[in-house]
C-alpha cells in the first residue's frame, strides 16, 4: 500500500510532527510511504524517504525538495510538460496542533477529494478545543474532572483550591501547562500560557492520580490497543513527551482490573463513534475511586500511538478501507430553471 505522510505545518508542535513523521519509517515496514512536508509558511513539498532526517528540515535543505500543488485529486508537481500526479493510497495526517488538528488539513482533503486517515473536520474542531471538549464529554455522559475557563483579557480570579494545573486550551504536548501551588505563582502559570494562547482551562491538580491510555480506530470492527499506565510523573512536560513522539516499540498493558478496563473502553468508544470515524486517536483518563473522568482527547497521537497495538500497520491498511466519505451532491438547477420558466424565459 502507498501511504503518503503529511506533517509539518504552522504549529508550536511543528518539531514535533517530523519526530512523529520519520518515525513512521520504522512501523510502516510493509508500506511505501510518501512524504509530503507542510513547511511554516503552509508551502507543500514532496521529500525523498530514504534520506529524509531531522537536519533536512532544520536546516532548510528541505526547500531543494520538489514543491506540490494540491488541486482536486491529490497532490502535483509542476513542470515544463504539465502536471504529474503523486500516487498513493490514502494520506495519512500527522500534523500535530493547528493546521493538524483544528481541522484545517481535515478541510483541504475533503474539499478536493483526497482519501485520508484523520479525524474530519467537526471532530478536529472538538478536540482541538480543550473547552469544547469538555462539553463534547459532557454531552456523551462522560466525566471530566471540574474546571474553570479564563480568557486573557479576564480578571485574574478563580474560585478553585490549590493546587491547581493550568493549560492553553489550543495545545498539546504539554505546551504552556503549570502546576501552581498557590496563588503567588498564578500570575506567572497565566502569563505563560497566554505567550501560547487566549484562552486557558484551570483543573484541580489531583495528586497521585492513575492516568491511563487508550487508544484504537473502528474498522467496520472495533480496533482497541492496550490500555497503558503511562510513567509516574507530576505530569509529563514538554521534554519527555518529545522523546514519547519517538516510540516505536511496545509497551506492556496496565496492570487493571478487568472491570476497570471495561469500563476505560466503554468511554472511549462513546467519544469516538461516530464523531471520529476515519481516524486513530487516544483518549488519556483519569480514575478517581474507580470512576473514569476524561483528560483529553489526542487526535493525531505521537507517533499515532502505534506502540500500543499489537498490528498498528495492519490497521492502517484496514481502516483505509473503511473511510467516512462525504454525500455526493448532484446539483441540476431545477430551481433556477423552475424561476426562469415562470418568468417566461428560456
Amino acid at each position: 500500500m502507498n501511504i503518503a505522510i503529511l506533517f509539518g505545518g504552522s504549529s508550536f508542535e511543528h518539531e514535533i510532527s517530523i519526530v512523529s513523521a520519520i518515525t513512521m519509517k520504522k512501523v510502516l515496514k510493509k508500506s511505501n510511504l510518501i512524504y509530503i512536508f507542510v513547511d511554516s509558511n503552509r508551502e507543500f513539498y514532496l521529500i525523498d524517504t530514504k534520506t529524509i532526517n531531522s537536519k533536512l528540515f532544520s536546516s532548510g535543505e528541505y526547500k531543494k525538495s520538489k514543491q506540490l500543488t494540491l488541486k482536486k485529486g491529490g497532490f502535483f508537481t509542476e513542470g515544463m510538460f504539465g502536471s504529474k500526479k503523486i500516487e498513493f493510497d490514502v494520506a495519512l495526517n500527522l500534523v500535530h496542533g493547528r493546521d493538524g488538528e483544528d481541522g484545517k488539513i481535515a478541510s483541504l482533503m475533503e474539499f478536493f477529494n483526497i482519501s485520508f486517515i484523520s479525524p474530519r473536520l467537526e471532530a478536529s474542531a472538538l478536540s482541538y478545543n480543550k473547552l469544547y471538549t469538555k462539553f463534547l464529554a459532557e454531552s456523551l455522559g462522560v466525566k471530566t474532572v471540574a474546571y474553570e475557563h479564563l480568557s486573557k483579557n479576564d480578571e485574574r480570579k478563580i474560585s478553585m483550591e490549590y493546587p491547581i494545573i493550568i493549560k492553553p486550551v489550543r495545545l498539546g504536548s504539554s505546551i504552556g501547562v503549570s502546576i501552581v501551588r498557590n496563588e503567588s505563582e498564578l500570575d506567572y502559570a497565566l502569563d505563560v500560557a497566554f505567550e501560547f494562547d487566549t484562552d486557558v482551562i484551570i483543573e484541580p491538580f489531583i495528586e497521585g492520580v492513575r492516568e491511563y491510555n487508550q487508544a484504537g480506530s473502528y474498522t467496520n470492527v472495533w480496533e482497541l490497543s492496550i490500555v497503558e499506565e503511562p510513567q509516574k510523573e507530576e505530569f509529563l512536560d514538554f521534554e519527555k513527551k518529545y522523546m514519547d513522539f519517538s516510540r516505536d516499540s511496545q509497551v506492556l498493558a496496565a496492570d487493571i482490573s478487568d472491570d476497570l478496563k471495561v469500563k476505560i473502553q466503554e468511554s472511549f468508544k462513546k467519544i469516538y463513534d461516530p464523531l471520529f470515524k476515519g481516524s486513530i486517536i487516544r483518549c488519556d483518563f483519569f480514575v478517581v475511586d474507580d470512576e473514569v473522568f476524561l483528560n483529553e482527547i489526542n487526535p493525531i497521537p505521537g507517533s499515532m500511538a502505534n506502540y500500543l497495538f499489537d498490528d498498528f500497520e495492519g490497521m492502517v491498511h484496514r481502516l483505509s478501507k473503511h473511510l467516512p466519505s462525504e454525500q455526493k451532491i448532484t446539483v441540476n438547477y431545477d430551481y433556477i430553471h423552475s424561476i426562469q420558466s415562470a418568468k417566461g424565459k428560456v
